[in-house]
């Protein structure tokens, strides 16, 4: 089990190709897998993209026989290296010989147990089934399985390539074998680890989310301009973005989704999302991956300017 030379990850949205590209820099074999082939096209060239331009800057180098971020030198062959051990697949048994799963599908408990039951026939017996979920019990997922203990969760923050925090979270029967291998292996991605006991929302979407619907609320009832909420955050308490603008990035069915699960899973009614996230999510203005959210993103052309040269 603590020998991992392969990946499988499941879903190539922002997640699950920042996860993908995290492992292929770091020497592993990866299989990225959607059941959408665009969504998969779209995902290969969003991993090109990072990759050459973390070289660019000189984040992406050559250390020893290993790949890594964050150093000096730049050598361009380490980028296609890391892509040739990048393959994309619409076949689940593609995955059949994976050492660790990572799943990163969308924030709902009956597919990801769907998901989870999928994977449990198909991979070796010997294979860690991993969760990107932000939320959801990891106890309960692990149930549609016949290895709790090797089911785990992983989450990591978004953009998984650039953030330093992977939230380690442990079910009711993840074995220490299990929580090792998979702390090691987030070690290995250069991250720090937090470990979470399996309660709603585990650490940071217990205390985020609140935040975020807080800020929805403070919009819903007029005490600020969204403007306003977000600069006062951000000059504030020197967070880097303001809760709006971070729910538009982290995308707005996401956190609603989230917070119904602390609702759902904690029973207390500060969680209950605000009426404004829930009206936006209706329609359809779920953040920058749709051009609109609490913010609008559509590119505004501007008039051509008449030339001053005389």
């Amino acid at each position: 089990m603590g020998n991992i030379k392969k990946m499988g990850v499941v879903g190539s949205g922002q997640m699950g190709s920042g996860i993908a590209q995290l492992a292929a820099v770091h020497g592993l074999d990866v299989w990225l897998l959607d059941t959408d082939p665009d969504a998969l096209s779209r995902a290969t060239k969003s991993i090109s993209n990072s990759i050459h331009r973390l070289i660019s800057k000189g984040h992406l180098t050559k250390a020893s026989n290993n790949l890594s971020l964050y150093s000096f030198c730049c050598f361009p062959a380490v980028g296609a290296e890391a892509l040739r051990r990048l393959r994309c697949t619409s076949n689940l048994e593609d995955l059949s010989a994976a050492d660790v799963v990572i799943e990163a599908i969308v924030e709902s408990e009956d597919v990801k147990k769907k998901l989870f039951n999928e994977l449990d026939l198909i991979t070796k017996r010997s294979a860690i089934l991993a969760s990107n979920t932000s939320s959801i019990s990891i106890t309960r997922i692990a149930s549609a399985t016949t290895r709790p203990s090797q089911v785990i969760g992983m989450h990591f923050m978004n953009p998984p390539p650039i953030m330093k925090l992977v939230e380690i979270v442990r079910g009711a029967d993840t074995s220490d074998e299990t929580f090792n291998v998979t702390k090691a292996l987030a070690e290995r991605f250069g991250k720090t680890v937090i470990c979470s006991q399996d309660y709603s929302g585990f650490i940071v979407n217990r205390i985020l989310m609140p935040m975020i619907n807080e800020a929805f609320f403070a919009l819903y009832t007029g005490v600020a301009t969204k403007e306003d909420i977000d600069t006062g955050m951000k000059l504030g308490t020197n967070h880097p973005m303001g809760p709006l603008e971070l729910a538009d990035f982290i995308g707005l069915d996401i956190c609603l989704s989230i917070m119904r699960v602390l609702h759902a899973g904690l029973g207390d009614g500060k969680y209950a999302p605000c009426p404004l996230l829930i009206q936006y999510v209706d329609a359809g203005r779920v953040g920058r991956k749709r051009g609109i959210g609490v913010y609008n993103y559509a590119k505004v052309t501007e008039p051509v300017k008449p030339s001053s040269r005389l």
